[in-house]
């Protein structure tokens, strides 16, 4: 079953959130687990989705239907096959990432002596 762009998009934000929150408990014998209600509230507050809550929800519905991630016990999780299209969307889409993010942290300036302004 393919996914859409909004599938994709919505398994690759879980699977970073639990990559990022799971790095920072790497060295205890934790592991991070989040609820559908905080992981929807997370992608609304931060402007990363720009749906409507019910809509969000719909598509973490239909994701479980296709056994890419699952919700059991409150725990919202990827499945083995979720795992496997996370990193395969991972790896197409870290460049990109990684890019945006040396360009914020250094500037466009750091990269060239000069950068040509022009008047409109």
């Amino acid at each position: 079953m393919k996914t859409t762009k909004t599938q994709n998009f919505m398994l690759f934000s879980l699977g970073k959130l639990y990559e990022i929150a799971n790095k920072k408990v790497k060295n205890k014998p934790l592991e991070v687990f989040i609820s559908k209600k905080s992981f929807i509230e997370i992608l609304m507050k931060s402007g990363i989705a720009k749906k409507q809550e019910r809509a969000i929800y719909k598509n973490l519905e239909v994701l479980e239907k296709k056994k890419l991630i699952r919700y059991k016990t409150k725990e919202l999780m990827l499945t083995s096959k979720g795992k496997k299209l996370f990193s395969t969307l991972k790896k197409e889409y870290d460049p990109y990432v990684f890019l945006c993010e040396i360009l914020k942290s250094k500037g466009l300036t750091s990269y060239t002596k000069k950068i040509q302004t022009v008047l409109k």
